[in-house]
């Protein structure tokens, strides 16, 4: 029956108000697909802007003026805090001060008792001058002293010498003398034979020829007496000179040994100096101030009486009143691209924003920037660095912007139909090759 039923349903007639309504239907959607289809495809001639995308945050361009650690110079307890975090400070306020805890510098009169030492260190450095004072005096004397013993020494020896030549003179007399007794000794003898002589006569000359013998033997004494005598005062000359000069040398070995000390005291004070220095220096160390105006953000010390070490940081100043800039991570296949001088569009974390990338006019919320710098090296992640700083002739960045904050950078380059951009995406190429028209200034240092 319900079979039978249907059968009489289906072979009923459609009705003709039903046809037309159909039509009607199929002939808007035509015109509607029609005119979607002119839309998108006079949309594929319309300009877009081609870029390129990358993420990063704010920093600042001068490393002085980034977020930085305050550290302690020196090992201490902590004993007072002067700031509290978020405190604003100016350069030299005091942050937190420290006690000693290493044994070698917990005297309090380290630095009277360092500048007794030095001074009297430097009185002995002063009597070792007096000493090498006196010790040049008196080599002084010694040289003279030798200088005039050696003049009485060489004079004696020329006296003994003058008397070893008249001596030796006498003795050439005398020598003659007893030539001339002997031949006429032998003479009177020879004539004394033939009776020409008397024998007194030849006694005579055979006396005066022994007289002459013996005057030669007593000169040839002397001579070698006054031989001697030389060869006695130059042995006194050489004595005289190595008594000095021994005694010289033992005055120089002393006075090299005073120049010797002298310097090691010396040496022994300016070891002591540059400790009272270094006390001096340290005591300094025990107060810790800011290095520059900014506000405290981050305390690493835990309340009073912790120990610190050296190097260890205390906590973090962000300086007031940073030139920001965004530090982006480029791809090393978009590095090509980017050239210093290029406009960059930003997106900053917290601030509402609508992009359309392809038309950074229409964007909302976006703020521009231009590149300052590029790396040319990649970095740990194989990513490139661009620095990009605030261009104020455009739009300025927000006041409240802080360092950290995240940010997404469009790189604008070549404008291009948006067929041609669709074409580019659906074959993988890369973005075409740009080089900014606007002459770019180098940046300043």
């Amino acid at each position: 029956m319900n079979h039978h039923k249907n059968m009489k349903i289906s072979n009923k007639k459609i009705p003709n108000y039903w046809l037309k309504d159909s039509v009607w239907i199929g002939r808007a959607m035509v015109v509607r697909l029609r005119i979607v289809f002119f839309i998108l495809f006079g949309s594929m001639f319309l300009p877009w802007r081609q870029n390129i995308q990358a993420t990063g945050e704010v920093i600042t361009l001068l490393p002085n003026q980034r977020p930085q650690e305050i550290q302690t110079n020196i090992a201490g307890r902590v004993s007072a805090w002067k700031i509290k975090e978020g405190d604003f400070v100016k350069e030299g306020d005091t942050i937190v001060i420290l006690t000693e805890i290493k044994t070698e510098y917990l005297d309090p009169t380290l630095l009277d008792q360092t500048e007794l030492q030095i001074n009297a260190k430097e009185k002995s450095v002063l009597s070792y001058t007096s000493k090498i004072d006196a010790i040049n005096e008196q080599i002084k004397q010694l040289e003279n002293n030798r200088d005039l013993s050696q003049s009485k020494a060489l004079n004696k020896i020329e006296q003994e010498q003058f008397k070893l030549k008249i001596e030796q003179a006498e003795l050439s007399a005398a020598v003659l003398a007893v030539n001339i007794a002997k031949k006429q000794y032998e003479r009177d003898s020879v004539l004394a034979i033939d009776i020409l002589r008397s024998p007194l006569d030849v006694e005579n000359r055979r006396l005066k020829y022994q007289d002459a013998i013996a005057k030669k033997i007593g000169l040839e004494a002397k001579v070698r007496s006054a031989n001697n005598a030389v060869e006695t005062a130059k042995i006194e000359y050489r004595n005289l000179r190595s008594e000095y000069g021994e005694k010289l040398a033992k005055t120089e070995s002393d006075r090299f040994s005073a120049i010797s000390s002298q310097l090691e005291t010396e040496a022994e004070v300016s070891k002591l100096r540059n400790s009272y220095n270094n006390y001096n220096i340290r005591n300094g160390f025990y107060i810790i101030t800011a290095p520059q105006a900014g506000y405290i953000s981050k305390t690493s010390i835990r309340g009073l009486n912790e120990t610190v070490k050296e190097g260890q940081a205390i906590c973090t100043i962000v300086p007031d009143g940073a030139s920001l800039a965004v530090e982006l991570k480029l791809q090393p296949n978009d590095m090509p691209l980017v050239d210093v001088g290029e406009t960059v569009n930003f997106v900053f974390d917290g601030w509402p924003t609508i992009v359309f990338s392809g038309w950074p006019a229409a964007s909302f919320g976006t703020f521009y920037g231009t590149v300052y710098g590029v790396d040319n090296m990649v970095d740990e992640n194989g990513e490139y660095r661009v620095l990009v700083k605030s261009d104020n002739t455009k739009k300025a960045w927000p006041s409240a912007l802080k360092l950290g904050v995240g940010a997404r950078g469009y790189m604008l380059l070549k404008t291009v139909p948006v067929w041609y951009e669709l074409w580019r995406i659906l074959n993988g190429f890369p973005a075409d090759f740009y080089v900014p028209t606007v002459e770019k200034k180098s940046p300043k240092k």
